[in-house]
Order: structure tokens, then sequence, then C-alpha cells
């Protein structure tokens, strides 16, 4: 009798470990992906699509990781001016500078656009690339929130990991989108969704190539190269992947150009959109945030077609406990 049960055990954790998304819900939106993933995967079905054309793109922030009360890539850069600013406080020469290295965000805002760009040129630049790239990935694995008090490798979003992985298991290729600096993600997109390097697209900082000390290297200037946001994501995409995807998932107007792009091309096609709606867990957000503002796309997203996520009702869990 004990071995029947253990046995009966044993093959009814195999089976729980085998359902698709288990952090989700079983809602409209979990049976949408299924549904999709199985009708462009199954060889016999008059929707089915090749490997090499399976191509997922996400977004990052709000969409694979939280994004409040501001972007995580300028939290990253405010305790970069603080560690610059100790270590020779002359480089806090600037107004600008000066409240970066004191953490003030309120007097940062105030200065606008100028000031922030001002803090990012400076934090992010005067090292080679995998110099910055290793720093940030360090970064993200140790620094905290600073109010849910955990590391920024565990503000991911469990379902969405899951998601991820599920379509890969599936033969689909998955790439990450973002309008965040591509050399920032790099450093931990592998550890943290399973993408290695090649398949992040972002936007991108001026850079030089030069000989020091007899060794060639790439460094980081201050300056844009390119915007990898609204317009800019199609584009992006075009040069790096090199194709239309058939997936796309966002959660900001800034991912309004690359729904309606990839969702627009012949055949099988998907657009999902993360609608922050749980107040209790994460943050509830959408048409007057300032960060990851959900105006547009959510007003077209049902005559799109594209699947909007209920945060509250569709997830199981946000983050991963």
């Amino acid at each position: 009798m004990f071995r029947l049960a253990a046995a009966f055990l044993l093959v009814a954790s195999s089976a729980l470990a085998q359902v698709p998304l288990p952090s989700w819900n079983d809602t409209q939106t979990r049976t949408a992906i299924l549904d999709f993933v199985e009708s462009t995967t199954d060889p016999k079905a008059g929707t089915f699509v090749q490997p090499q054309d399976r191509v997922a793109v996400f977004d990052n922030d709000g969409t694979l990781w939280a994004e409040q009360p501001v972007y995580f890539q300028f939290l990253f850069a405010l305790d970069r001016a603080k560690a610059l600013a100790a270590a020779d406080p002359a480089w806090a020469k600037t107004p600008a500078l000066k409240a970066a290295a004191a953490g003030d965000v309120k007097t940062l805002l105030e200065g606008g656009e100028a000031a922030l760009t001002e803090v990012v040129f400076a934090t992010h630049s005067g090292m080679t690339v995998e110099e910055f790239t290793r720093e940030a990935g360090e970064w993200v694995r140790t620094a905290q929130h600073p109010t849910r008090h955990r590391t920024y490798i565990d503000m991911t979003y469990q379902p969405m990991r899951e998601l991820l992985d599920y379509l890969r298991e599936n033969g689909f290729t998955t790439y990450i989108v973002s309008g965040g600096g591509v050399d920032f993600m790099r450093g931990f997109t592998d550890e943290a969704y399973g993408v290695p390097s090649p398949n992040v697209v972002g936007s991108l900082g001026k850079a030089t190539y030069q000989i020091v000390d007899g060794k060639p290297q790439v460094t980081k200037d201050p300056g844009i190269a390119f915007i990898d946001d609204k317009e800019g994501k199609p584009i992006g995409i075009m040069r790096s992947v090199g194709q239309r995807p058939i997936f796309a998932a966002g959660n900001s107007d800034g991912d309004y150009q690359m729904l309606d792009w990839t969702t627009a091309g012949d055949g099988p096609r998907f657009g999902i959109i993360v609608h922050h709606t749980d107040a209790a867990r994460e943050w509830a957000y959408d048409r007057d945030s300032k960060v990851g503002r959900l105006d547009k796309a959510l007003t077209d997203a049902p005559a799109k077609g594209w699947v909007v996520i209920d945060m509250a009702k569709d997830w199981k869990t946000v983050f991963a406990d």
C-alpha cells in the first residue's frame, strides 16, 4: 500500500511539473497563449509556423520586471553617482550631478530631461563596455529596491519568466527589445530570463574604439547613438533580428509600434500587454502614470486583437518567492 501511494504521488507531482505556466490562473489570457502556441507548433495545423520564424520579442521595463517608482537603470545611475562622488568629490561639479550624488530625485526631476540626461551620460561613460556591463550585472544582483527591499533581479515577474521558458520549449527564439540601455541589460538578462546577450536589443550610447596600453578596447562615451523606443523598436528589431516577430509583449505606449508592426504581419500573430492592476502585490497604474504610461495601447487593444494581462486576475503570483 505504501509503495502504491508513493508511486501515485510521484506520478501526480510529475504531471504537475509539466503543467505549462503554473504561476498563471486558468483564465482566458492563459488559454489564449496556450492556444496560440499549440496552433503554431502543430505540423498538421494550417497555422503551423516553421521554427526559424517563431520569433518572440519582449519589452523589459514593466513587462519582464517592475519599473516603479522610476526605471531601475536610473536608480543604478544614482548609485553610480554616489560612488563616483565619494571617490572624487570634484566629480559632482554641476547641480544635476550634486543632486544625483545626494540621491535627491526631486531636484533631478525638477531639472527635467536635461538634468536626467546629464546624470546618465556622466555615470554611463568613461569605462569599457565590458566593465560597465559587469558592474551593472553586479548591481542588479546585490542592490535592493528602495521600497520592496528585494534585489532587482528578484523584481522580475515569475509568470513572464515562465512564458519565456514555455515559448523556448516550443521552438520559439526569444528576444528582449527595450528602451533601456543594451549594455546595462546584457549584464543580467541571461541569468534572469535565459536571454543571452546577442538576443538583447536596446538603446545605444556612443562609443569609441581605441588602443590603451597596447590593448584594443571599446569605451563608452557620453551621448546617444540610438533610442530603442516607440518607432525605434521595429527599426531595432530589423537591424538586430532581421525579421518581423510573430509574438510581441509590452506594457506601455512605448511598445505600441512594436506590437502594431508585429501583429500586422501575415499568418498567425500574437500581441500581449501587461496591465498593472495589482496595487496589493505590485503597483496599479496606466493612463496617467509618468513611468510606463499605458493609454493609447490600452484603448486600441481590443480592435487590434491584443490580449491584455490583468495582473491581479491572471497571475497567481507576481514575484518569485
